[in-house]
Parts: C-alpha cells; structure tokens; sequence
C-alpha cells in the first residue's frame, strides 16, 4: 500500500513500540495500545502539568507565533468539517504540541508530542463530534487569550481544557483495557 518494505515498516513499528503506541505479542503481530483509564489520567495530567508550566512562564507570544497557532486552529476547524475521524483526532491534539513549538521550547514540545500521542488514540475511541467541535473552540478561546496578552486567563482555559478532555474522553462503564 506504501510501497516500502517491510525492514521499514518493522523500523516504524519499532520506534512507535518504544513511544508507548503499539505492542507486539509473539507470533500474533504488533497491536495499537488500549490505555487505561489510569494510564489515560496519568498522560492527561503529565500534560497539564508540562502546558500549564509553559503557559505560567510565557510572559509575551509574538506575532509570528499567533500566526502559526491560527493557521493550525484553521486546519482544525477544516478537519471538523470533514468526515476523517483520525486527522480531527491528530490535529486536536497537535495544537498543544504546535503551542510548545510556537512557546520556543522544543524539547516539551517533542513530550507533548508523545504525550499527545496517547491520549489521541483514547479521543480516537471515545470522543463525539460535539466534544471535538467543543475542543477545537476551547483552543480558539485559549489564542484569543494569549493575543489579548492575558496569560492568566490563558492559562486557566487551558487547565479548564485539559481536565474536561479527560472527563469526555473516559469511557463510561468499563475499562479501557477490556
């Protein structure tokens, strides 16, 4: 299908295994993970902790800056539209890792980005339309903010933001790992 071979492909796998996003087993094949609901909370919280970090320490975004992160919230808006549930799921997520990025600190941009990764594949499982559409508006208020030069108030959307992506992201009843 990608007309590569499969040194490549076992290379790939390889790299995602050793970021946490598949498993092999034995003789069965490589699986994408099934986070738990603790392994869910613990990479939710590890990246409040990094985004709420970065935010606190900001104390201006340049104008360059703002240009990227709407650019980014315009592919959002136009992955919303469209019917590939895997990009919407991606380009959610890449926000925060483009916010690091566009913050300067490209060294948690890049745990952001496995971060990131994870908690993608539980919004992939678990996330309606409406909750994507709420989390992209959530990231539209949170560059409002930061345009506005009101740290503070970006900070604490984005707080806001995290904790509520867990909550709709959280399967209800059962376990994640079932």
């Amino acid at each position: 299908l990608f007309d590569c071979s499969r040194t490549i492909v076992r290379e790939a796998l390889t790299r995602l295994a050793t970021r946490g996003i598949v498993t092999v087993s034995a003789r069965r094949g490589w699986y994408v993970i099934e986070p738990s609901q603790d392994e869910a909370r613990e990479a939710f919280e590890a990246r409040r902790v990094i985004e709420l970090g970065l935010l606190h320490q900001l104390k201006v975004v340049d104008k360059a800056a703002l240009r990227q992160l709407k650019s980014h919230l315009q592919r959002e808006k136009a992955a919303l539209a469209g019917t590939d549930v895997g990009m919407r799921s991606f380009l959610l997520g890449d926000f925060h890792v483009c916010l690091a990025e566009c913050l300067g600190n490209s060294l948690l941009a890049d745990t952001l980005r496995d971060f990131t990764a994870r908690t993608t594949l539980i919004a992939m499982l678990y996330q309606s339309s409406h909750d994507a559409a709420q989390s992209c508006a959530d990231h539209v208020r949170i560059v409002e903010a930061l345009e506005a030069g009101d740290i503070a108030r970006a900070e604490a959307l984005m707080s806001e933001h995290i904790g509520t992506c867990l909550l709709y992201t959280s399967p209800s009843p059962r376990d994640l790992s079932t």
